[in-house]
Parts: C-alpha cells; structure tokens; sequence
C-alpha cells in the first residue's frame, strides 16, 4: 500500500460521502507541510516558524 492508495482512498471517501467541504483543509494542510518541509534547512527556517 502506498501513499497514492491512500490519497484515491480519501478522495473516493469524500466523493461517495459528498464532504466536498474537506478539500481546501486537506490543501492547506499539505501546502503548509511542504512549505514546513522545504524551509526546514534554509535560513528562512525561523521566520517560516514564527508564524506558527
């Protein structure tokens, strides 16, 4: 199982459900994960923490 079966397995969830409403929290949770991932080693690092 990887992690697209589980993206197509939230996406078939929210389709069938009709909980259209969770997709812009499930994208902002991932755009603040990779923005957390990117800045992790960069001088920017500690700006990017201060708005948490």
């Amino acid at each position: 199982m990887g992690k697209l079966s589980i993206l197509g397995e939230m996406w078939q969830f929210i389709r069938h459900k009709k909980r259209y409403w969770l997709l812009p929290i499930i994208v902002i949770l991932l755009l603040v994960a990779i923005l957390l991932l990117v800045t992790q080693g960069t001088a920017v690092a500690p700006f990017i923490y201060t708005l948490f």
